[in-house]
């Protein structure tokens, strides 16, 4: 059965001061919220040490938003596997729509970059989804399905049972837009039925979260689908009541 996952990606945002704000708050508002989901958060990486200061000895989980695809070396400005599993971090972002599009992370990247960190023992979160072009032009899952073929390639099916996938259609982020609940189920449901092709086990528990613009008063929605485990949440997870607030709906 999969996990329920609420993941918040803070993306570039945060100062010392309000990084340690949220996190008292989140601290205070999620202390029970074991029972209910896992909690990741995933800050900057100049942040990921206050983060294992303040979760450390939480329930509350925190990751990298991106993993360098090599082991060390002059890559200047990369940031290793190795050196988040020394910061104790658990998960990663792999893939993000930001990182595709920005900086030129091609399907073949990510899948370097999956494989990278669950060689740490990391879980990778991997992001999927398309364009408002590619939508209108009928392409979704056939784009989901080379971003998934391209991971399953390099790092074979099995590795999808130490993994994460969110559904982000990019339209739909920081857009203020979201897919209605009944959008999002048709596309988990496509995941889980091309992940069966290769491994039924594997599809089945898998947990699938969908990212865009994900808020409480939407959440409900959502969460009611059978194939949605939870949700990647963007500029909601910058304010803690609404954050928390999503939890609770899970």
């Amino acid at each position: 059965m999969p996990q329920k996952i609420i993941a918040g990606n803070w993306k570039m945002h945060g100062t010392k001061a309000s990084v340690v704000e949220l996190v008292s708050a989140l601290r205070t508002g999620l202390e029970d919220s074991s029972s209910l989901a896992q909690v990741i958060v995933f800050a900057p990486t100049v942040f990921i040490p206050l983060l294992e200061a303040e979760f450390g000895n939480s329930d509350i989980a925190y990751g990298a938003q991106t993993v360098s695809e090599y082991n060390e070396g002059a890559y200047t400005g990369e940031i290793a596997a190795s050196m988040l599993k020394d910061f104790e971090c658990r998960y990663v972002l792999v893939g993000h729509s930001e990182r595709r599009a920005l900086f030129v992370a091609t399907n073949e990247k990510v899948a370097e970059k999956f494989v990278q960190a669950q060689k740490y023992d990391l879980t990778p979160i991997l992001c999927v989804g398309e364009t408002l072009k590619q939508r209108e032009a009928n392409e979704t899952l056939a784009i989901i399905e080379k971003q998934l073929k391209a991971v399953i390639d390099k790092a074979g099916i099995a590795a999808f049972r130490n993994a994460v996938i969110a559904y982000e259609p990019v339209w739909a982020i920081g857009t203020g837009e979201t897919a209605s609940p009944e959008q999002a189920q048709g596309v988990h449901a496509a995941i889980r039925a091309f992940l069966a092709g290769f491994d039924a086990d594997v599809a089945t528990n898998v947990s699938l979260l969908y990212g865009g613009s994900v808020k409480p008063d939407n959440a409900t929605g959502l969460f009611a689908m059978v194939d949605i485990d939870g949700a990647l949440v963007g500029g909601a997870s910058l304010d803690a009541e609404k954050f928390i607030g999503i939890v609770n709906v899970i």
